[in-house]
């Protein structure tokens, strides 16, 4: 049976799903972006048995770097050999522009 990845979040997406939870916020439906967190957080708990089951990011086109998309968010995530890092949360129609 294969082995379990670690699943981790880098600073630039707690940062996105925080900015997430204060646009809901100012909108003045917190619900709507607790539930939306929460289901994004469920996506990405399964990338611990199913690492490779993201598509890999257009933009790059590289095997390491896959992303989920659950609209209207693309999650975004490093593929390694013993863990996955969740690196960005960002809107659906947002083009990718990483260093």
């Amino acid at each position: 049976m294969p082995r379990k990845r670690a699943v981790t979040f880098a600073m630039s997406a707690v940062e996105d799903l925080e900015e997430i939870r204060r646009w809901y916020a100012d909108r003045e439906v917190p619900d709507v972006g607790e539930r939306l967190l929460r289901e994004v957080v469920s996506r990405v708990e399964r990338l611990a048995d199913f690492p490779e089951s993201g598509r890999t990011v257009p933009e790059f086109g590289v095997a390491h770097l896959r992303e989920i998309v659950y609209p209207p968010f693309r999650i975004v995530y490093r593929l390694d050999k013993m863990r996955v890092r969740i690196v960005r949360v960002w809107r659906g129609e947002r083009l990718l522009d990483m260093p």
